[in-house]
């Protein structure tokens, strides 16, 4: 059973197609890591305290145990990575994974490359519920209300989205894309009547949701971004082979033993999960899904597994050099992250859309 499993999953591949394939993942894989190292050290050293890159692998080091030359002696430069910077580097790389494998595992279970957590309105609705709590005051689970309400605010979304666009069998792309809409139209007036009814507090923090910022990440946060992500990543992880599966068909998949529905659903569940406690903590953040898996995927083929490890460095290594653009690009300013990382998504969305035209012969 096992065999004809992995056959049928898995057309036959020549050594040397194989080897090139296991050489140029290598390649993405170090180029990726790199861009992520380099993206840490630089948003960590640059801001308005310029810090040189060796007190910042200094302090690293010193924190995990091992004496060195490096470590910084000021303690404003200190306090400033550890209180500072360092929250703020951590959550940047946190929610940028991931927004990254939610965005892989709305394509892999919706089987379309235009399948986003922000196109399709998780964002959004993960929003509308982190802004009702705030507007609310709601505070019954301590500093996970606001992440538990952005949870279930983008897992309606998810399901109004799965449950509109699926129809005899398979996902409507144009009902896909058009329930996405209304979802974030919805959403987007939900904000606006919050807005409008709460207090001055409320309505500032219901604007950074909309623009998106990391600015003021505390470790708390970061605390509960890391459970609850990590959690979520290391389920989705295990689930790989059974998406490869699904990628043949429904009917396909079910025959080879996989509960289509069950995964679907499940699916579902983590998507809602990753993006929410994002947005919960940051706002909204689009098109981080979209772009870093279909990349991985153009480069690496569709095997989730290699997909699924590499967007996570691409989410992480993006959303870091994004937020370090944010707080460099105009002095003494600190942009909206949501805005850079729409400015890159938004053209690269309408690339995908006319290169899916193009090959697929329109949406039919």
């Amino acid at each position: 059973m096992t065999t004809g499993t992995t056959a049928a999953a898995e057309p036959a591949v020549s050594p040397h197609a194989r080897k090139r394939r296991a050489g140029r993942g290598a390649i993405v894989v170090a180029v990726s890591s790199l861009l992520l190292v380099g993206g840490v050290v630089l948003s960590a050293a640059l801001g308005q305290l310029p810090i040189s890159a060796q007190d910042v692998v200094g302090s690293i080091l010193r924190a995990v145990g091992i004496d060195n030359a490096w470590a910084p002696t000021d303690d404003l430069i200190e306090q400033t990575l550890w209180k500072i910077r360092f929250p703020r580097v951590a959550m940047s790389l946190l929610v940028g994974a991931a927004l990254a494998i939610a965005g892989a595992v709305m394509q892999a279970v919706f089987g379309n490359p235009l399948a986003e957590p922000g196109v399709v309105g998780v964002s959004s609705g993960a929003a509308l519920g982190a802004a009702a709590a705030i507007s609310f005051g709601l505070s019954f689970l301590g500093g996970w209300t606001i992440a538990a309400f952005a949870f279930l605010g983008g897992l309606v979304a998810t399901l109004l989205v799965y449950g509109t666009a699926r129809a005899q069998g398979r996902t409507e792309t144009v009902t896909l894309l058009l329930t996405g809409v209304a979802i974030n139209a919805f959403a987007g007036a939900g904000l606006a009547l919050i807005t409008f009814l709460g207090d001055t507090q409320s309505r500032e923090q219901i604007v950074f949701w909309q623009l998106g910022s990391i600015n003021g990440s505390r470790w708390n946060e970061v605390v509960i971004v890391a459970i609850v992500g990590v959690c979520a990543t290391a389920i989705v992880a295990s689930l790989a082979r059974q998406f490869d599966l699904l990628a043949l068909g429904d009917r396909t998949a079910s025959h080879l033993g996989i509960k289509v529905e069950r995964l679907r659903i499940a699916s579902v569940v983590l998507v809602a999960l990753l993006t929410g406690v994002g947005v919960a903590f940051v706002g909204i953040i689009s098109f981080v899904g979209l772009v870093v898996p279909h990349l991985v995927r153009m480069l690496l083929g569709p095997a989730h597994r290699m997909l699924f490890a590499v967007s996570i460095l691409g989410g992480a290594a993006l959303l870091v050099w994004a937020d370090l653009l944010a707080r460099t690009l105009v002095p003494a300013s600190d942009l909206p992250i949501g805005m850079l990382t729409a400015l890159v998504g938004g053209p690269f969305f309408y690339w995908l859309i006319r290169r899916n035209r193009r090959q697929a012969g329109g949406w039919a």
